[in-house]
C-alpha cells in the first residue's frame, strides 16, 4: 500500500451540469452530492523530509476535519486499461481507449490506482508533483456550456480542487480548441499552513463526459518544472469512443 503522505492534492468530483449552482455557494454543502455519485479523493500532505520515506502522514483526525474519506490506495499494476501512444523525449504516454482520452507524463513517475480517480502518475520522491485525470458523467456537451473559463476555473478550484482550509488564487484561464474540441485550460496556487502547491488543470467535454487533468508541483520547485508540467497539460487530448469499440 502506497502510503498517504505520497498523495497529490485532495481532488473532489461532482456533476458538471451542477456547476452554476456551484458557484453562488461558499464552502457549504454541495448541491449536486445528493446525486449517487461515489466522491473521489487524493489527499494532499506536507512533504517534511528529502524523502517520501521520511513524510509524515496526515492525521486521522486532520482528515476528517476536512471532511475527507479515505479511499484505498495502491501501486499500480502492470495490467493498466492505459495504451502507450508515441511519447515525447522525457515523457511516457498514456492512451485509455475506454474513455477516450491521452496524455503525455515525465518519465519516472509512477502509477498509483486511488479510488475514485480515473489515473494518477506521482513522483515518489516529491509527493506534490503529480497528474491525475478524473472523468464524470454529464449531460452537457461543450465545456463553453459551463460559463466562461475564468468562472468555471474559480468554481472548481473553491470547490474541488482544493479543500476549503486552503488559500487559492487562479492565476490564469484561458479556452484553446483542438480538433474543434474546446478545452479550458488555468494555473493556480493553493496555500496550507506548510506549503503551497502550483498547479495546472485542463478540463473538456466529450463522450458524454467532463474530464478534468490537474497536474502541480511545490512551488519552491516551480522553476524547475513548469516546462514540463506544461506539456502534461498541453498534452491532453480527447478522442470519440464508439459503441462496441474493442
Amino acid at each position: 500500500m502506497a502510503s498517504l503522505q505520497n498523495c497529490p492534492s485532495v481532488h473532489r468530483s461532482f456533476p458538471p451540469n451542477s456547476l452554476p449552482q456551484l458557484a453562488s455557494q461558499r464552502h457549504g454543502t454541495l448541491s449536486c452530492c445528493r446525486r449517487s455519485v461515489t466522491t473521489p479523493y487524493v489527499v494532499r500532505a506536507e512533504q517534511v523530509a528529502s524523502s517520501a520515506s521520511t513524510s509524515r502522514s496526515l492525521g486521522r483526525r486532520q482528515l476528517l476535519a476536512l471532511g475527507v474519506t479515505i479511499p484505498g490506495i495502491a501501486m499500480a499494476n502492470q495490467d493498466s486499461v492505459s495504451f502507450a501512444a508515441e511519447p515525447k523525449k522525457g515523457f511516457l504516454a498514456v492512451t485509455d481507449k475506454k474513455d477516450g482520452y491521452s496524455f503525455l507524463y515525465p518519465f519516472g513517475w509512477q502509477e498509483v490506482v486511488i479510488e475514485g480517480q480515473d489515473k494518477v502518475f506521482k513522483d515518489v520522491i516529491e509527493p506534490l508533483e503529480s497528474v491525475s485525470v478524473n472523468v464524470i458523467p454529464t449531460n452537457k456537451e461543450d465545456i463553453r456550456d459551463l460559463g466562461p473559463p475564468e468562472q468555471v476555473a474559480e468554481t472548481l478550484i473553491q470547490k474541488v480542487l482544493a479543500p476549503p482550509s486552503q488559500k487559492t488564487k487562479l492565476i490564469a484561464a484561458k479556452e484553446h480548441d483542438v480538433d474543434g474540441k474546446a478545452y479550458y485550460t488555468f494555473e493556480f496556487v493553493a496555500k496550507a499552513p506548510n506549503y503551497t502547491r502550483h498547479a495546472l488543470s485542463t478540463i473538456s467535454i466529450g463522450n458524454g463526459k467532463f474530464y478534468t487533468l490537474t497536474t502541480g508541483a511545490n512551488e519552491r520547485r516551480w522553476g524547475k518544472m513548469k516546462d514540463k508540467l506544461e506539456t502534461v497539460v498541453d498534452s491532453f487530448k480527447l478522442f470519440t469512443v464508439y459503441d462496441g469499440a474493442a
